[in-house]
């Protein structure tokens, strides 16, 4: 936990971004029957049955310290779809970064052995070794402050039915865009003297 909160304490740097990476997984579903759309005097009127079309994932990245985040859609939660995730941000999005700071929860597909699965090995080096990996704390997810903007983001456009991919990906991209160009930070405070201070049953007790 300490490791996680002490790197948020760490000023901007461009050239070692902080990237806060989490996912989400959201059901595509389809009306059974037309929606009645609003009227005066009427508010819109939705079916309650509906058409399953599976899931798909949704990976946010989120820079805290310029409010910045960048969503992928993606069929699947597998090895391979959080590695080309990862290799979009090096070579993509921060190309001219030294390295990348990268604070995520322990999922077993968030390892660097998901690189050598999809790609050749020197391929799966180079992506390695621009990241410097911090990983949450088990039953820590809550430290990982992309976590929030999913929260933001499962309120604001994933609370209705989106039916396919195509449409997922367009509502992801909006909803990115437009929380991007007003900057949307985290105002975050806990710092590890707090949580040594209100989170200390979690410490080990020293008996003299």
């Amino acid at each position: 936990m300490e490791d996680v909160l002490d790197v948020y304490q760490r000023p901007y740097d461009p050239q070692r971004p902080l990237i806060c990476l989490d996912e989400a997984s959201t059901q595509l579903l389809a009306d059974t029957r037309p929606v009645l759309p609003l009227a005066p005097g009427r508010p819109v009127r939705q079916d309650y049955e509906y058409q399953r079309h599976g899931v798909a994932s949704i990976f946010l990245c989120y820079e805290p310290l310029l409010g910045r985040r960048h969503l992928t859609v993606a069929a699947q939660r597998r090895r391979q779809d959080w590695a080309l995730v990862i290799q979009a941000l090096v070579d993509v999005h921060y190309p001219t970064a030294d390295r990348l700071v990268l604070v995520m929860d322990n999922l077993n597909t968030h390892t660097l052995g998901s690189l050598y699965e999809t790609f050749p090995a020197a391929e799966a080096r180079r992506l390695a070794a621009k990241l410097e990996i911090h990983y949450t704390p088990k039953h820590g997810s809550w430290l990982n402050m992309a976590e929030i903007d999913l929260g933001v983001l499962r309120r604001q456009c994933l609370s209705r039915r989106i039916s396919s991919m195509p449409a997922l990906a367009s509502a992801a991209t909006a909803w990115e865009a437009s929380r991007n160009a007003t900057a949307k930070g985290v105002d975050w405070h806990f710092t590890t003297a707090d949580a040594r201070i209100k989170l200390k049953r979690l410490y080990p007790i020293q008996v003299e």
